[in-house]
Formats: structure tokens, sequence, C-alpha cells
């Protein structure tokens, strides 16, 4: 359980590093949208783990993006250096966050299956309209 203080931490993290994504890198391998769904700290506010959702068109775009962010990790460091009011400024460790990619499989599959048994359901009454 995350204490006051490192949920505070977390969102000062989440919105410098948003801000810093958006307006300050002009990496050409930074294509779509890039999202900070969430950042989750130590307990001692050394450490930041922030996942990321990259939306792109396909699966190369999505690696190059991140490879880009991950590759300007100490540009955006010194940016949150700025913002961050405390002894120490946390270490950034980037990850792909797949949990949003999963949600819209996950939806995907369940209209299929829905559309798939409206089908059955509309052939069934067909059948017994035509007997």
């Amino acid at each position: 359980m995350a204490t006051r203080r490192q949920e505070k931490v977390a969102r000062i993290v989440k919105e410098a590093v948003s801000d810093a994504i958006i307006h300050h890198l002009n990496d050409p391998r930074i294509s779509g949208f890039v999202s900070v769904t969430r950042v989750d700290m130590t307990a001692d506010l050394r450490n930041a783990n922030v996942y990321l959702s990259i939306f792109g068109s396909d699966e190369a775009g999505q690696n190059k993006a991140f490879t880009a962010i991950t590759h300007a990790k100490s540009r955006i460091q010194s940016l949150l250096a700025g913002q961050v009011q405390s002894k120490f400024c946390p270490v950034l460790h980037f990850y792909k966050d797949e949990k949003f990619k999963k949600t819209l499989e996950t939806l995907n599959l369940i209209d299929q299956a829905v559309k798939e048994l409206n089908d059955k359901d509309s052939d069934s009454e067909n059948e017994l309209i035509s007997e």
C-alpha cells in the first residue's frame, strides 16, 4: 500500500514525464500516441517505475518509440529534477504497460462472441419463420 507521500511524488513524476515526452523530445522515432499509464514509487522515493502505453501503427513502430524514450531517459530525468522538490530525484525505470492492450483484446473477444451469439439467434429465428 502506497503512502500519501509516495502517491504525491508518483503523480508529480507522471505529469513531468508526460510533459517531457510530449513537449521536450523531438525524436522522429516517437510516433503515435504515448501515454504514461501509471507510476510506482519505491518506499524510499529513490526509484520510479514508469509504465507507458504506446499506440502506434504497428509493433515495430511501438518498439522504436519505446527505445527512443528509454534512450532519452537522462533528458527526461533532468527535466523531472526541476519539478521535484526533494532531496533526491527518483531514478526512472521504463516499462511497457501491456494491461491496456490486453483489456482491448478482451473487449474485442467479448464483442465478437456477442456478435456470433446474435447471428446464431437470428439464424434460429429465420429457421422458425421459414417452417
